[in-house]
C-alpha cells in the first residue's frame, strides 16, 4: 500500500456508559475516527480479526480490577491480528502480520514494541488469537502449572465448549489425565467434547443439577478443576474434590453480570478435610510460558492432535453483537470478528 492510498478513516467502538448487569446496545456506539499516521516507532496496522472475550465485561466497570477499565467514549481494546500497512520501526515492514492489543476498530496505530510479529504460513492469522494465543496459553499456563497438572489426574473443565475449556480438556488428555470430564450449555456442545475433543464424558449443565451430574460422570472425584463459569459449578467441583485436588480459578462468567455479590460455595469447608487448593489465574502472569507453548501446542495442532474450532462474524458493526453472544455462550470455541 503506498502513502497516498492510506486510509484516512476508520470505524471504532466506544463505551459510552458503564452497564449496569447486562450490557444493552446503547451503552456503546460504533463511532468513526481519523486514521492517526504512525509516528516514530510506530506501525499502522489494518486489523483482519479481532477478538471479543468474557473478561471484557469487567474492564466495562469502573471498579478496581487487574486490567484498566475502558475509558468512557475512547476506542476499547481487545486482542487483534492485522496486516501492517506503514511502519516506522525498525524489524517491522509493511505487509507483516503482527498480533496486537488494538482491537475493537478496524485501523489502529501504535507503538511497534506492543507487536508481536506472526506468521500465516505457520496457522491461519485467526489462531493466533485463540488455539496459538491468549486463549490458548490461558488453558496451558493454567493446567499445567496454576493447577499444578500431573499424568493421572482426573480433570473437570466447565465451559468446556469455549475458546479456554475445550483446549484445557485436550491437553490434559494428551498429558495424560487419566478421565476428563466438561460441562457445556446444550446437547450438541456435549457431544462435540466427546466425539470430536476425546473428553471421556461431558454433560449439559441445563439438564439437572450440576453437582449430581458431575457425581455420576466422575464417580471417584476429581483431581483437577479448571473453573470458567463459578456459581454452582464451583460448589460442585469442591463437593467432587479428592484427596490434595487443585483448583484453578480461570473466570466466573455466571456472575459477571450481577448485580448484588454471588454468594460463595457453600462447602467451602470441604476444602479443609481435602486439603485442597483454590487458585486464581491470569495470563499476564505466564507469558514466560509462550516459547514452549507456541513450540508445543503448534505441534500438536499441525499434527491434528489439538482440535479447535472458531465461531466467526463478519464485519466491524457487529462487534458488540459478538460479545455479548461470548456473555450468552452463543460461541463454540474461540469467538472470533473478521473485519
Amino acid at each position: 500500500m503506498t502513502d497516498s492510498a492510506l486510509p484516512t478513516t476508520s470505524r471504532e467502538w466506544r463505551l459510552l456508559s458503564r452497564p449496569v448487569g447486562w450490557p444493552k446496545p446503547e451503552d456503546f456506539e460504533l463511532a468513526e475516527a481519523d486514521v492517526r499516521q504512525p509516528g516514530p516507532g510506530e506501525v499502522l496496522v489494518r486489523n483482519a480479526y479481532v477478538s471479543v472475550d468474557p473478561y471484557m465485561r469487567g474492564r466495562m466497570s469502573s471498579a478496581k480490577s487487574y486490567v484498566a477499565p475502558f475509558e468512557l467514549g475512547k476506542a476499547m481494546q481487545g486482542g487483534a491480528v492485522g496486516e501492517v500497512v506503514a511502519s516506522n520501526a525498525e524489524g517491522i515492514a509493511a505487509g507483516d502480520h503482527v498480533l496486537h492489543f488494538g482491537g475493537w476498530r478496524e485501523y489502529a496505530t501504535f507503538d511497534a514494541k506492543q507487536a508481536v510479529k506472526v506468521d500465516p504460513e505457520a496457522a491461519p492469522l485467526s489462531a493466533y488469537l485463540g488455539v496459538l494465543g491468549m486463549t490458548g496459553l490461558t488453558a496451558y499456563a493454567g493446567l499445567l502449572r496454576t493447577a499444578s497438572f500431573k499424568e493421572g489426574d482426573s480433570v473437570f473443565v466447565s465451559g468446556a465448549a469455549g475458546a479456554v475449556g475445550s483446549q484445557v480438556g485436550q491437553i490434559a488428555k494428551l498429558k495424560g489425565a487419566s478421565r476428563v470430564i466438561g460441562s457445556a450449555g446444550s446437547d450438541d456442545k456435549v457431544k462435540l467434547l466427546v466425539e470430536e475433543y476425546g473428553f471421556d464424558a461431558a454433560f449439559n449443565y441445563k439438564n439437572g443439577p450440576v453437582a449430581e451430574q458431575l457425581r455420576a460422570a466422575a464417580p471417584d472425584g476429581v483431581d483437577v478443576y479448571f473453573d470458567n463459569v463459578g456459581g454452582d459449578h464451583l460448589e460442585a467441583a469442591i463437593g467432587s474434590l479428592n484427596l490434595h485436588g487443585r483448583i484453578a480459578i480461570c473466570g466466573m462468567i455466571s456472575v459477571y453480570n450481577n448485580t448484588e455479590p454471588a454468594p460463595g460455595p457453600k462447602n467451602l469447608a470441604r476444602i479443609i478435610a481435602t486439603r485442597g487448593r483454590i487458585e486464581g489465574l491470569l495470563v499476564n502472569d505466564h507469558y514466560d510460558l509462550q516459547p514452549q507453548f507456541v513450540q508445543e501446542v503448534g505441534a500438536w495442532v499441525r499434527s491434528g492432535e489439538l482440535k479447535y474450532r472458531e465461531t466467526v462474524v463478519e464485519g466491524i458493526e457487529n462487534n458488540l453483537e459478538a460479545f455479548l453472544g461470548v456473555l450468552r455462550g452463543d460461541n463454540t470455541g474461540k469467538m472470533i470478528v473478521k473485519l
